[in-house]
């Protein structure tokens, strides 16, 4: 407790409440925050007097030296009704178009099997949280051996092959059998808004023309894939904890600033 930054945290988790509902109620960045509560970024006296608001405490209470033994009991907790979740709601129709925009994009590579598919969606997905923190096609990611594996992902392209709007083929790419998947109707870009299809653009332009076995060795290099165990969920958050080349976000610098 020998930083504010700790302090902070501690509040926070007494309070019951995440980083993203902390920030939110203050209007502060997430990531913002998280740098803060692990003291890499030093927390100005108008920021400390404003934390010690929010928590019903005087400044001189949230520095005390015998924090948090001085603390009044209970901390309070202060909930938002409009907090932004963090767990995917998977909305079938939007990620049909998502999948269909990307086999459209890549129609004409004969790299881009199942396999290769997913991984698309994968770094689809997670870039566009890291910059934009909303879920792009809103599927939910489990950690398998091969890489990360969207859970909705196959039943969706059964449901779009029964209904007419792809067409699967099983060929061989380089001798390895391979399933691939055609676009047989036209996405509905109505649906998709200019930045999702611009992060969709960049993963294909990046990555496309990468093996299957390629873009699963490069997947197990992503934070997000390192830091889950097998058979367990991805969470979005961990996008936040990416470095380079993995990290598409601009963040501030914090090496250079002093401690609290």
């Amino acid at each position: 407790m020998k930083t504010h930054g700790a302090r902070i945290a501690y509040l926070r988790k007494q309070a019951q409440l995440s980083q993203e509902e902390l920030a939110q109620q203050l209007g502060l960045v997430r990531t913002t925050l998280a740098v803060m509560e692990t003291n890499k970024r030093k927390i100005t006296i108008e920021e400390l007097q404003k934390f010690a608001a929010y928590f019903q405490l005087s400044l001189d209470e949230l520095v005390d030296e015998q924090f948090p033994n001085t603390l009044p009991s209970p901390v309070p907790k202060k909930k938002s009704a409009t907090i932004r979740m963090h767990i995917p709601a998977p909305s079938l129709s939007k990620m049909e178009q998502v999948v269909l925009y990307i086999l459209q994009q890549c129609a004409g590579k004969p790299n881009v099997g199942e396999t290769a598919l997913y991984k698309l969606l994968y770094f689809s997905d997670f870039n566009y949280y890291e910059q934009y923190e909303e879920h792009l096609s809103g599927a939910s990611y489990k950690k398998l051996q091969h890489g990360p594996v969207p859970k909705e992902l196959k039943a969706l392209l059964m449901q779009m092959q029964a209904e007419g709007k792809i067409k699967m083929l099983q060929t061989n790419y380089f001798n390895y059998p391979q399933t691939r998947y055609l676009p047989l109707v036209e996405v509905d870009l109505r649906q998709l808004k200019a930045s999702e299809t611009h992060t969709i653009d960049q993963v294909i332009q990046h990555l496309a023309h990468f093996t299957a076995s390629e873009l699963s060795d490069y997947s197990h290099q992503d934070i997000p894939w390192k830091a889950t165990k097998i058979g367990e969920d991805i969470d979005y958050e961990l996008a936040f904890y990416r470095e380079a080349p993995f990290s598409v976000r601009q963040y501030t610098p914090t090496h250079d600033l002093p401690n609290p």
